[in-house]
């Protein structure tokens, strides 16, 4: 007879996958502004770069 299911093992792994994308989805969302930013930041860089090239 094979073994019975853990099936509050599972919920629980359900439960804590959930909590890790909530997690995940507020510091997206709270870092978004700063991620904006960055590549905002990031794109002039390379300009500048150019001009004191040539």
């Amino acid at each position: 007879m094979p073994p019975k299911p853990n099936y509050s093992f599972e919920k629980r792994q359900r439960e804590l996958e959930k909590k890790k994308k909530k997690a995940e989805k507020a510091m997206k969302k709270a870092s978004g502004h700063d991620g904006d930013t960055a590549v905002s930041e990031a794109q002039p860089q390379p300009e500048q770069a150019a001009p004191s090239q040539t």
